[in-house]
């Protein structure tokens, strides 16, 4: 296995990574800033008024996007498994 094919699957693993963690952390990011603004406008400083509405909204992400998630990392396996034979040469 060549230096060339290692960064390859290095690069392929991190952006699968990331597309498949973000649309959870970027609903985390959105629903936390509105929550803020909320607190920031009503003066009302609860520490714990952030978690609920923030689990609630990446828990819906994740049913939401959980088949296209799947679909990635079955493709990503299914061509890992698939070029096994390149990689050991």
């Amino acid at each position: 296995m060549t230096t060339d094919a290692i960064a390859g699957l290095m690069v392929e693993t991190i952006k699968i990574t990331l597309l498949v963690s973000a649309p959870m952390l970027l609903v985390g990011l959105i629903v936390g800033v509105l929550i803020s603004l909320f607190q920031a406008v009503t003066q009302i400083q609860e520490m714990t008024l952030v978690f609920v509405p923030k689990i609630v909204a990446v828990m819906i992400t994740l049913v939401a996007a959980s088949p296209w998630m799947m679909s990635l990392m079955i493709n990503y396996t299914q061509n890992l498994f698939a070029n096994i034979p390149v990689y050991i040469k």
